[in-house]
């Protein structure tokens, strides 16, 4: 009898102690995950530019994405392959980003690859995500792997028509992306990788330029966007680093130049930019934890000498300000993406055949297949 109490004595004390609420959990059936492989050997330069400058409008292309009237989870994963300076004996590939919803990594990870000579082992590296990344079991959700780079498609130990088949076998597409001309893709066997995955082949010019619109109401988003970080109220461990991530992947976003800040600010805007991990506005909102019971010493300092109620408060107060910057940014995004429009029809097709094309054009027709439909 005395064991009995002893053990519900501490059942009890054990539950009551728990800070942490227990996370909604993820509808694997309304989620779509995007692995890109990009090749960083010496000649691919261009193509993590193209990568660095159009990562947000992609994700905010495929945000658009509905099925049931819901927006699905997007979770994307980044490896890097044929780099001479990465060991032989790993396949000279690496994973830098596991499948995951904090863009900022993935963004952080594209602006820290550099480019050097190698061996481009593409069965490798699809046979390492296909079976490395944490995938889906939910026949529903859309897996895709993207892999782009220039050399033949059948170098390395690993066949290239297992990896794909072995792949697809999985539900996961493969689509793959040639840098270079149409014909050459061809022969060299990427469009025989895609065909064996359910995927799509397509050819870009890596080195192409990205062409930026700017539009009247970029000033104001990229206000409002810088506007939006001061409602992040990084905690835990980890929260003053990934606010400064935050505010590293903003500048890297300038730099490359107005209209791809413009794009990030729309993704900040949006459901897709998670950050529940060390942001108390997000992880209250996701019912990831109680504001009241986070210890006072994984708070920020300004939060430090709050009581329960004023910390409630302060995240509330934070919560309605971000949620009034995301209506006025969803406002002036339709405003500029009709501007946009008008001025891609007035430079007939410029823009096009480049990798965001190439990966949002393949991967919508693929989430219709998967009976999601597309806002207009």
């Amino acid at each position: 009898m005395k064991k009995i109490i002893i053990i519900t004595i501490l059942a009890v004390f054990t539950i009551s102690n728990i800070s942490w609420a227990a996370p909604k959990e993820k509808d694997d059936k309304n989620l779509i995950q995007l692995a890109i492989l990009l090749d960083s050997s010496s000649s691919m330069s261009g193509l993590i530019n193209q990568a660095k400058s159009q990562i947000w409008k992609i994700v905010n292309e495929l945000a658009l994405a509905q099925r049931d009237g819901k927006s699905p989870d997007i979770e994307v994963g980044l490896y890097e392959y044929g780099k001479s300076t990465i060991p032989s004996s790993e396949g000279y590939l690496r994973m830098l980003v596991p499948l995951s919803t904090d863009l900022d990594r993935v963004s952080d990870e594209l602006f820290k690859i550099t480019t050097n000579g190698g061996n481009e082992y593409c069965g490798q590296v699809i046979k390492v995500a296909a079976e490395s990344l944490k995938w889906s079991k939910s026949n529903k959700a859309l897996k895709v792997i993207v892999i782009a780079g220039n050399e033949p498609f059948t170098q390395g130990s690993v066949d290239y028509k297992k990896a794909c088949k072995d792949a697809i076998s999985k539900g996961i597409i493969v689509n793959t992306i040639f840098c270079g001309d149409e014909r050459t893709g061809i022969n060299t066997k990427w469009k025989d990788g895609a065909d064996l995955a359910d995927g799509k082949y397509m050819a870009i010019d890596h080195t192409k330029k990205v062409v930026h619109i700017e539009a009247p109401q970029d000033d104001e988003i990229l206000k409002l966007g810088g506007d939006l970080n001061k409602t992040y109220i990084g905690y835990g461990r980890k929260g003053r680093a990934n606010k400064e991530r935050q505010v590293a992947q903003d500048a890297n976003a300038s730099k490359m130049s107005k209209s791809v800040m413009v794009q990030r600010s729309f993704t900040k805007s949006s459901k897709k930019y998670k950050n529940t991990k060390w942001d108390l506005v997000d992880a209250v909102e996701n019912e990831e934890l109680k504001v009241e019971e986070v210890k006072k010493t994984d708070l920020p300092k300004e939060m430090q000498k709050m009581n329960k109620k004023e910390r409630k408060q302060y995240v509330e107060k934070k919560s309605k300000e971000r949620s009034v910057l995301q209506k006025k940014i969803a406002a002036l995004k339709k405003e500029r993406d009709a501007y946009v429009l008008k001025e891609r029809k007035k430079r007939a097709g410029k823009d096009k055949g480049t990798l965001d094309s190439a990966i949002v054009n393949a991967i919508k027709n693929q989430a219709m297949k998967k009976e999601f439909k597309f806002e207009k």
